[in-house]
């Protein structure tokens, strides 16, 4: 991109001051694997690269929402959460060019790297599992229980899933709604997608990336329980689920401040796998591994029967 270019300038405008030439070209390049048409952006000469995210340009399973509110919705979010964890600096938005917010590149490695190559994960589950503690302690407002259903059901209704299948899942929410493990004096920001390639680990440090679903009355338990499931399918693909157990005991034990927190957590942890399994369901429905997620999510949901 060249000056002249609307957008590039644009950039260049926002930028201010971190762009001493003006006039330098700029280097595109278009990223995969998102929710939607997302573009890395490097300026020629100078120290600043760039992560656009056009929320006009939808390229996931959801094709319809409001994408002028989801904008400013995650610069929002962005800007709340950098005063107390690491996350992609958000710099600007604008409606006019599909509804792009930009924010400064986070280079690293992603969690999943860690994850596939089984290196030090135990000591990056650690870390992950400080910054959302200093995430959902210094963010504490009321709690939205119904809200933390009704995010389980929007997920349920995009489901690719027989109507009797649905009806088996929707009984077991009504279980879990009428019991007291949910409950809880306050609320939290969560992220609401913790993913490990949402994970990105710069010179040590943890960033927290993607902040569009946070939510900022909700469950801390599932952040954690998100990615809890995240880890339960990534060892079930590799051969067995059970090998996650020791990595999700210790992300969790790292989380609770003692042992009686900790069995709270392990209890409530359960129906937000649930909700993280079901989310890998809806988008990897094409999958050949599409059917665990589904079956282990009942099982999960199931354990509110036993207690």
């Amino acid at each position: 991109m060249k000056p002249g270019d609307t957008f590039r300038d644009w950039l260049v405008e926002v930028l201010g001051d971190r762009i001493h030439n003006k006039g330098c070209k700029v280097r595109v390049f278009k990223l995969s694997h998102a929710s939607h048409r997302i573009c890395k952006y490097e300026f020629k000469g100078e120290k600043v690269t760039i992560i656009a995210k056009f929320f006009g340009i939808p390229t996931g399973v959801i094709k319809k929402y409001n994408s002028y509110g989801s904008m400013n919705k995650e610069y929002e979010n962005l800007k709340k959460a950098q005063k107390i964890i690491n996350v992609p600096e958000p710099i600007a938005t604008n409606r006019e060019f599909n509804c792009v917010l930009a924010s400064k590149y986070v280079s690293g490695k992603p969690l999943f790297w860690y994850l596939k190559h089984r290196k030090e994960l135990k000591e990056k589950l650690e870390l992950i599992a400080d910054m959302l503690r200093k995430l959902h302690e210094n963010t504490q407002t009321y709690y939205d229980k119904e809200n933390e259903f009704s995010k389980f059901h929007y997920v349920l209704n995009h489901l690719k899933i027989n109507q009797c299948m649905k009806k088996e899942y929707k009984y077991l929410l009504g279980k879990w709604w009428h019991s007291s493990l949910l409950d809880i004096k306050k609320g939290c920001m969560i992220h609401n997608d913790s993913t490990p390639v949402n994970f990105v680990f710069h010179k040590g440090r943890p960033f927290l990336l993607d902040f569009e679903l946070a939510s900022r009355h909700g469950n801390f338990a599932c952040d954690l329980g998100i990615l809890c499931a995240e880890l339960k399918y990534y060892f079930a693909r590799k051969g067995s689920s059970q090998r996650a157990e020791p990595y999700i005991r210790h992300f969790l034990k790292h989380y609770s401040k003692d042992e009686k927190e900790f069995c709270k957590i392990t209890k409530v942890i359960p129906f937000y796998m649930a909700y993280g399994l079901l989310r890998i369901a809806m988008f990897k429905s094409n999958t050949s591994y599409k059917d665990y997620p589904l079956r282990e999510a009942k099982n999960c949901l199931e354990i509110i029967e036993k207690i």
